[in-house]
């Protein structure tokens, strides 16, 4: 049982024996168990949680672009975990308080909303926040550790990568314009080795692999990506 079960302890693996009809003491189990596994912690890990709870939450996170005139544009993104779909995404010069607030409303249309909503520690995130997430856990990252929502900074990072490193930005428009356009392809084209090559928008279909059919290739964000699929044709 220690074995198989590497976060129990004594105590926990005595009471499973009792269901078994097998009584014995704690101190006898602690001593047949491995010296080096006397004890386990009964907490469990944040990369733990985050697996057990995927379906239920809900990480956020804001990075920061310049335009050519080096003028600030601050993107917000909601993703869903299990899926690494990218549920919603605002633009703004201002992230202030009330602006947040309005984009987890509309993040959260008709009751549907996450257990769990991961953000960090920025005064960003006020009173009017937390009021429209008032049925949400929020799940504040400790200070200066990416890695608590590493899902979701990943997620900035291949934005940045794949799509704003490359191209000149005029405005706050053009900004919202090539955010939609590359969330788009993120969520309904693009590929992802955390959800094991799976399209976060084709997440729960049964994955095919046709063989047959001219392969097509559409040209995204200017020709910067492309993605590929075979033709079908009707009879």
């Amino acid at each position: 049982m220690a074995k198989e079960n590497r976060l129990w302890g004594a105590e926990r693996i005595r009471s499973e024996l009792l269901k078994l009809g097998i009584e014995v003491s704690k101190r006898t189990i602690q001593r047949h168990m491995p010296k080096e596994k006397k004890e386990y912690s009964s907490s469990q890990t944040w990369a733990t949680f985050l697996k057990n709870q995927a379906g239920n939450t809900w990480p956020c996170d804001f990075t920061v672009v310049n335009d050519w005139l080096f003028r600030q544009g601050h993107i917000f993104v909601v993703m869903e975990l299990e899926t690494r779909r990218i549920v919603h995404t605002g633009v703004t010069k201002y992230p202030i308080d009330e602006w947040i607030a309005q984009q987890l409303r509309e993040a959260t249309p008709w009751g549907k909303r996450p257990k769990y909503l991961i953000r960090d520690r920025d005064g960003k995130y006020g009173r009017h926040f937390s009021a429209v997430g008032a049925s949400i856990q929020e799940l504040e990252t400790p200070y200066r550790t990416p890695q608590a929502n590493e899902i979701c900074e990943r997620f900035v990072g291949s934005l940045r990568r794949e799509c704003l490193d490359h191209i000149l930005i005029q405005d706050d428009e053009h900004l919202r314009e090539v955010v939609v356009e590359y969330t788009a392809y993120f969520n309904q084209e693009r590929p992802h080795q955390g959800i094991e090559q799976r399209i976060p928008d084709q997440y729960d279909l049964t994955r095919s692999k046709p063989t047959s059919g001219r392969i097509i290739s559409k040209a995204i964000l200017g020709e910067l990506h492309h993605s590929y699929s075979r033709a079908t044709y009707l009879n």
